[in-house]
């Protein structure tokens, strides 16, 4: 009973806390060269150091509280993505988000997998997770080199575009790789135990659904949204938008798609139903202030992690790998990726540089190892952790300067 009673207060103190400084923080950090993640995260450290007896938040040890939690936050930021981004979807328009995700996503799953199974030793099932669950870009962190609201404007500056697309698809894309990794740690390395499984199933089926999915239930409740005799619009209630995601999300898992990609497709074919309703705004706004607040709870959890020892499996060659991840790996990546793009060299080295990683790596590695068990769970948890507290504290210290620069260049 004491336990309950502890993590009921836990939830209120951090519910509290993260309320008050998700009003106040983006506001009084808009002009320095620091992020609210890294003020949260180094609260949850402090707050889970002092002698207050409260329950440490292991990621490991609650996996299943930690991979629902993740996962509102990710399909949260997701919806809110969507409905940022205006420029109208193309294959032109959105070209350089087709070269993220087709080049730079596989060359970082293969270089982050063959780093963890030559460096780390990690199986290969464990390997290909890692590089599965460090590829993704994460829509929940980068609020400071992202879309920031739906405008009026046809379209988006290259930079931020880029990278506010390749967030909210790659986190579905890493389904996928996740799905293969736990299908190589059941049924073994040979490609006979799971390639028609992994192509057939986790690639073709999953995707089309998720795609599909999210089209459709986009176009319904855009219908249902912007109807001529709809009351929505009217009310100034963006409630539609928490809706809009859980629905979306939902009957596209019902029907075994990938929720996350239905999420994102969703809100783009919401936002480009009416794209100059001001009701998007409302709706965006809400989406926002929902993401905000999850994000706060979940870093000062991440936080907490890292005081009650997460990162107690690492050794050197864990910190040289995650540091290979975030400085090496992702720009090196994400400059092949955009090689051949017309942008100039300084907005295609920001994009390669800001692989953010975050809130959808800690959901991938919950939701894999709770549905198999792998035997090397705590060491990906210790070099994830590290990845993600990398990411934060320098694309965190970096995003402002780094924006202002871009943006003096283009005038």
């Amino acid at each position: 009973m004491s336990e309950l009673i502890e993590a009921h207060e836990l939830i209120l103190l951090v519910l509290g806390l993260a309320a008050f400084g998700v009003v106040g923080l983006p506001h009084v950090l808009s002009r320095q060269p620091l992020s609210y993640p890294i003020v949260f995260v180094a609260g949850g450290f402090l707050l889970f150091s002092l002698p207050l007896g409260l329950v440490q938040p292991d990621p490991i040890e609650f996996a299943e509280v930690t991979e629902t939690l993740t996962e509102i936050g990710v399909i949260t930021a997701l919806m809110g993505a969507g409905l940022a981004i205006n420029r109208v979807p193309g294959w032109k328009t959105w070209g350089s988000t087709v070269k993220l995700l087709a080049i730079t996503m596989p060359l970082t799953i293969a270089a982050v997998a063959g780093l963890g199974w030559w460096a780390l030793g990690l199986t290969p099932a464990a390997a290909v997770l890692l590089g599965a669950v460090l590829a993704p870009t994460d829509p929940v962190l980068a609020s400071d080199v992202q879309v920031s609201a739906p405008t009026k404007e046809e379209d988006d500056d290259e930079v931020r575009f880029a990278l506010t697309s390749e967030a909210g698809l790659n986190d579905g894309l890493a389904f996928p790789f996740t799905n293969l990794a736990i299908l190589i740690a059941l049924n073994g390395v040979a490609p006979a135990g799971w390639l028609a499984d992994f192509l057939l199933v986790e690639v073709l089926y999953k995707l089309a659904v998720g795609l599909l999915g999210g089209v459709v239930v986009g176009r319904a409740l855009a219908w249902g949204i912007f109807a001529r005799r709809s009351p929505l619009p009217r009310t100034r209630d963006g409630m539609i938008a928490l809706a809009a995601t859980l629905i979306s999300y939902a009957v596209t898992e019902m029907v075994g798609g990938y929720g996350f990609l239905a999420v994102f497709v969703a809100a783009v074919v919401i936002r480009n139903q009416e794209r100059r309703h001001s009701y998007l705004e409302v709706m965006h706004q809400f989406s926002d202030q929902i993401e905000r607040l999850l994000s706060a709870v979940i870093l000062v959890l991440f936080g907490g992690a890292l005081a009650s020892g997460v990162l107690g499996y690492l050794d050197w060659r864990g910190v040289l790998v995650a540091m290979l991840i975030v400085l090496v790996i992702r720009p090196l990546a994400g400059m092949a990726g955009l090689a051949r793009s017309p942008m100039p060299g300084r907005e295609r080295a920001t994009i390669a540089f800001f692989g953010i990683r975050g809130v959808g790596s800690l959901y991938y590695l919950a939701y894999a190892s709770n549905q198999v068990e792998f035997l090397q769970v705590e060491q990906m948890w210790a070099v994830t952790s590290l990845v993600v507290l990398i990411s934060v504290v320098i694309h965190g210290v970096t995003a402002t300067p780094a924006m202002a620069y871009i943006d003096r260049e283009a005038d």
